[in-house]
């Protein structure tokens, strides 16, 4: 590999607010905010908007939005062959 032309990968903090979660991994992303983590260490934070703390699929919240009907259009449409 040609040397620097990679960019720093360095310990990085994740954090969804939504949620109140954040993680410690390991990333290229840059960022002026930092946080100390529990370690006692200042590491760069990230925000993000959803992670697996706050999204529906991983919290078993998930919703089913149908606007239309396609749903109940279907299951009429098969239920006579669910026998």
């Amino acid at each position: 590999m040609k040397r620097d032309i990679h960019p720093a990968y360095r310990p990085v903090v994740y954090r969804d607010r939504a949620a109140d979660f954040a993680f410690l991994t390991r990333s290229t992303a840059t960022s002026d905010q930092t946080v100390e983590w529990t370690d006692g260490n200042t590491y760069p934070v990230l925000d993000v908007q959803i992670s697996s703390a706050s999204h529906p699929f991983w919290t078993g919240r998930q919703r089913l939005v149908d606007t239309e009907g396609r749903v109940e259009k279907f299951r009429a449409k098969y239920a006579r062959h669910a026998r």
